[in-house]
């Protein structure tokens, strides 16, 4: 049968699709990226917030319709799945798959379509190959699946359970696997890939990994989701040092001001933040620094948001910032009520504006310098090409805009000479 894939949420859930398509491809099934020739559906769903449930659960009913025609089987899975499956009442969907169910899609389509199936042995801690759903030159890698950090307002450790490293061995392969298939950029994820190894081998490995990882023919490796506190003065002496490392930090934070980081039951302050960044700043000023904040936290004071525009204003490169939501589960969601919802907006456009400003002039720094680009795509509109730095993760930083006199390869890095700036940077290839 004909089996299209939705995967939404974030890069995580990515992987855990493109998993599931290469199982499925291997059984027998059909892929189909045009959801109107799929006879089957499967929605990987997230559920970290309520605009994150909204979407999934607009989706299903986006793809319910298809039923009029050639759908015959809708699946969700996912983080929605886990959580709200065996408890809503959706008739629209034929199937839930919990997460630990994913592994076995195939069995479990085959029994929804009354189908027979030849069982397959396997072993869950090999690896066995993926479809990738990014562009060939760049993959996600995740090191570690589920939190032990329990803030106060997160849902994931309920909803993906508690933390576990992924063998070593078995990421190193799933990484030369990458490569095989043309991949120049991985980008190292979990829920906290800081933690890497702790559960696995009684210690933090994560620069242990890094240094195997960048023994293969690879143009960069990326770290997303480090937890400040879990950043050590060798991991940052190692990023900010090997050539392969892309000189990049993404480092979420969530506040600045320590009564509010206390009742997110985060284990930073402001102190060691700073402490962190300025360490980082002076192994290798060069690196970006990245980190994503909730604006319209319970207890949040005015004040206390005035301190977070301002250390936005200077002390990052980029960052991302989301209204509070209130998740039931959570020891938040039994906090009194924050600010209301039109403050929360207009406070999250002012952290963005500044943070706007802080991106501007951070690049500034650029202007005349030849740095690295891979290309990825052409803007028409501008006439230019465009790609990326290390210093840019894919999807959520900024680009870079440039000409050339000679012909480009997508997935390719050339030389630019940057010769302008504002959000983005702007410049021509070189020789």
């Amino acid at each position: 049968m004909k089996v299209g894939m939705i995967s939404l949420g974030c890069d995580k859930n990515r992987i855990d699709s493109e998993n599931m398509l290469f199982t499925l491809a291997n059984a027998g099934f059909e892929i189909v990226q045009d959801k109107n020739e799929a006879e089957i559906i499967i929605i990987n769903t997230c559920a970290f917030i309520e605009l994150a449930k909204i979407e999934t659960i607009d989706t299903i009913f986006e793809m319910a319709k298809l039923k009029e025609n050639n759908l015959k089987y809708l699946v969700v899975t996912g983080c929605f799945a886990n959580r709200y499956g065996s408890n809503i009442e959706l008739p629209e969907v034929d199937l839930w798959i919990s997460i630990d169910n994913e592994k076995d899609v195939v069995k479990l389509l085959h029994n929804l379509t009354n189908t027979q199936y030849e069982k397959q042995e396997e072993n869950e801690y090999e690896f066995t190959g993926r479809i990738l759903t990014t562009p060939n030159h760049y993959a996600y890698l995740k090191i570690s699946d589920g939190c032990d950090k329990r803030c106060s307002y997160c849902a994931i450790p309920n909803i993906r359970g508690k933390y576990i490293s992924r063998p070593m061995a078995v990421i190193i392969e799933e990484a030369k696997y990458l490569i095989g298939q043309g991949v120049k950029e991985i980008i190292l994820v979990a829920q906290d890939t800081s933690s890497y190894g702790k559960d696995l081998y009684g210690k933090n490995k994560l620069v242990e990994l890094l240094e195997e990882l960048v023994l293969l023919d690879v143009w960069k490796i990326r770290l997303l989701y480090v937890y400040p506190e879990e950043i050590s003065d060798r991991l940052i002496d190692f990023v900010g040092k090997e050539e392969k490392m892309a000189k990049y930090f993404d480092m979420p934070l969530q506040h600045i001001n320590d009564s509010i980081l206390t009742k997110m039951n985060r284990k930073s302050s402001r102190e060691k933040i700073e402490n962190i960044i300025s360490k980082i700043r002076n192994t290798n000023s060069d690196i970006a620094i990245r980190s994503t904040f909730i604006v319209g936290f319970p207890y949040e004071t005015h004040l206390e948001h005035t301190q977070l525009v301002d250390f936005v204003t200077d002390k990052l490169d980029y960052a991302g910032f989301f209204e509070f939501s209130k998740e039931e589960g959570t020891p938040a969601y039994n906090f009194p009520d924050g600010i209301d919802k039109k403050t929360c907006e207009l406070w999250r456009i002012e952290c963005e504006e500044a943070q706007c400003n802080s991106t501007i002039e951070h690049h500034q720094k650029y202007i005349n310098k030849v740095v690295e680009v891979i290309y990825e795509d052409i803007d028409y509109d501008k006439q230019m090409f465009v790609g990326r730095t290390e210093q840019n993760a894919p999807e959520i930083d900024t680009n870079v805009f440039f000409t050339s006199a000679f012909p480009l390869e997508i997935g390719q890095i050339y030389k630019v000479l940057i010769t302008k700036t504002d959000f983005n940077m702007y410049g021509n290839t070189v020789l």
